[in-house]
């Protein structure tokens, strides 16, 4: 759950600068959180060195890869009604491979191949590499499958392709595999464990990407905070390490730094948080550098200490509250986002009301809320019941979304009447006459086009607001603009 999903982006089939030479056309989608779509530029990357080229048109492709997630039942729901679509297009293109990678390839390995006639080959997280054998073991005939979860696989020498991008912000990994053991996630198990990427490689990515024109990164990991490079290996392994190690370990705080310093006009930002894991120093670091964004996605996922303790979450609501404390007293006007869940199993009444009232005293940005749904696989699915009805469950999900709309038409309105920088992105969904952009905080900006273009930071009075955008005017560029 702690994986931020953009339901605008879901399925999005992915597309790059075709390379001259390839033959071979690759179809490849995305479902899930941005891990997902990273790991998508990985693999595009990986295959546009085997002959091929991405294309948006199922009916011509020679390979299609679905990248999957397994954090809800909706996510896989979804991909199996995928596949049988595939089933039809491969009825009038017998040669069409497809393959599923990602979280639920890990999670079903061979059911796949097993249950889901059409797959050709199945391919975990960690195993992305393999797949110029997999698909050769798959040009002879053979079934092809590697799921095994790596200690030591980061792709950091991997330079990803940037698909579907627009050329502006981009993702740029720098952790794999999770630790924590939250009763209702199933990331440890198709994702492994815990281990960083060498900082040099994190820096040489984002010094490429300025200058390939990109103006903000965003700092991916399943947990950030607990990034810690002290030469490789897992993060469970760090209190073997030797004594020169430790004293040159690099940890979050150090790479956000890092990053900060090496390309002072970019913008940096990360996702995702823990409460258990986030540290003063990293909030210290935010304070000290204009470019990295003051904004951070901090799931909490309940307001009731005995749910908390329920779902495996190393704090207490009074520990969440210290915190949150003390990030608005580093930096006053950060934004905080929340992920937050209706309806575990044995949640009551009572803790339901502990996480309004945790709302209403943190008052977050925006959210990411879902009805708990049982993940095979995680501990809540084999030890607990899913006991709370379905529509109780709705119910409490619809209050905690209507406490939110408020909280965030609250958290707008507060940036009325203000200037703000914001780095124009796109053009806006709603009129091709206004830009969309964002400010620090991660807030949806809009404003007339006039001269200015994508990549461009301007400063913009913000004239209105609805509880998503602000509505405003450009008052010329800001002294960031290059």
């Amino acid at each position: 759950m702690e994986k931020i999903i953009d339901e605008n982006k879901q399925g999005e089939a992915l597309i790059l600068d075709q390379k001259d030479g390839n033959k071979k056309k690759l179809f490849i989608e995305s479902y899930g959180c941005q891990m997902n779509f990273s790991d998508s530029e990985i693999v595009a990357s990986i295959l546009s060195n085997q002959g091929y080229n991405t294309t948006q048109n199922l009916e011509d492709a020679d390979l299609v890869l679905v990248n999957t997630c397994s954090i809800r039942d909706k996510a896989e729901q979804t991909v199996r009604k995928r596949l049988k679509y595939y089933d039809k297009i491969k009825d009038k293109n017998p040669s069409m491979k497809v393959g599923v990678l990602g979280c639920m390839a890990e999670r079903l390995k061979t059911k796949f191949l097993d249950e889901e006639k059409i797959v050709d080959l199945v391919v975990g997280p960690d195993a992305y590499k393999d797949l110029p054998n997999l698909l050769a073991d798959v040009d002879e005939g053979r079934d092809a499958i590697n799921v095994i979860l790596s200690k030591e696989e980061t792709y950091g020498d991997i330079s990803p392709v940037r698909l579907n991008s627009n050329g502006v912000s981009a993702f740029v990994s720098i952790t794999r595999g999770c630790d924590n053991m939250c009763t209702f996630c199933v990331v440890p198990f198709t994702r492994g464990r815990e281990r960083s990427r060498d900082p040099q490689s994190v820096i040489e990515e984002v010094n490429d990407l300025w200058s390939k024109g990109y103006k903000e990164v965003t700092l991916l990991g399943q947990n950030v905070d607990s990034y810690l490079w002290y030469g490789g290996g897992l993060k469970k392994d760090f209190e073997k390490a030797s004594d020169l190690q430790k004293a040159t370990a690099v940890n979050f705080a150090n790479l956000l730094e890092m990053c900060a310093k090496a390309q002072p006009k970019m913008r940096f930002r990360f996702s995702t948080s823990n409460p258990q894991d986030m540290t003063l120093d990293v909030i210290e670091t935010m304070a000290k550098y204009e470019n990295i964004c003051n904004y951070i996605h901090l799931p909490v996922q309940s307001g009731s200490n005995r749910i908390l303790k329920e779902m495996n979450r190393l704090h207490t609501r009074e520990e969440y509250f210290e915190l949150i404390d003390n990030i608005r007293r580093i930096i006053p006007d950060v934004a905080i986002s929340q992920d937050m869940i209706a309806g575990f199993p044995t949640e009551t009444e009572e803790d339901h009301q502990d996480t309004l009232t945790l709302m209403e005293y943190v008052k977050y940005d925006y959210g990411f809320m879902f009805a708990y749904s049982e993940r095979p696989g995680t501990l809540a699915g084999r030890k607990m019941e899913d006991d709370v009805p379905a529509d109780v469950k709705q119910r409490r999900l619809n209050e905690i979304q209507a406490l939110q709309r408020r909280h965030s038409l609250y958290r707008t309105q507060q940036h009325v009447g203000k200037v703000e920088e914001i780095l124009i992105e796109k053009s806006s969904k709603k009129s091709d006459k206004h830009w969309s952009g964002r400010n620090s905080q991660n807030m949806v900006a809009v404003f007339p086009k006039e001269h200015y273009k994508p990549g461009d930071f301007v400063n913009v009075k913000i004239l209105d607001c609805t509880s998503a955008t602000l509505i405003g005017e450009a008052v010329g560029y800001s002294k960031n603009n290059s």
